[in-house]
């Protein structure tokens, strides 16, 4: 089967706390952008272990994931390149933990931000995907899925 399809696997943190969302702001091709905690599925990991990691990584917090929110298709043409994309993205509620202050922010990320749901309205133009809205919305709305719903086999984190 020639050219197959292969979206792009992310994941994406929905961390809330007192009303407010921790967001990152990150620099991309198209400026400085508002995302949720999130990135690609690496080698050899879980969607699960991969958001832990992202939130690590990009915010300095831990983070212990408690639901699925969603899973989410999205299509993204790159302004510079006209490159077209697909992200099939797991969304996760969950719990942030310490903040390790020593940790230095992933390569691209400016800082992290919390912002109420007005805030995340009002600059929506600034998100780096319409997701980062919508995983939000579905989160607020109650949407919950437990994480037994993702199984990864033990050949993924296995022995090749």
């Amino acid at each position: 089967m020639p050219n197959r399809w292969k979206p792009n696997v992310t994941v994406a943190a929905i961390i809330e706390r007192d009303g407010r969302f921790l967001l990152v702001e990150e620099d991309t091709a198209d400026g400085l952008k508002l995302n949720n905690p999130a990135g690609h599925l690496d080698p050899g990991e879980s969607p699960i272990e991969a958001c832990v990691r992202e939130v690590l990584e990009e915010t300095a917090h831990d983070f212990t994931p408690a639901a699925l929110v969603g899973v989410y298709l999205n299509r993204f043409t790159r302004t510079r390149t006209g490159d077209d994309i697909t992200y099939l993205r797991f969304a996760f509620a969950g719990t942030v933990g310490t903040h390790h202050e020593w940790r230095a922010l992933d390569e691209g990320i400016v800082r992290t931000v919390w912002m109420t749901l007005d805030e995340l309205h009002a600059s929506a133009g600034r998100h780096r995907s319409p997701l980062v809205l919508q995983s939000i919305q579905d989160y607020l709305a109650g949407q919950r899925a437990p994480l037994a719903l993702i199984h990864t086999d033990a050949s993924v984190t296995g022995p090749g």
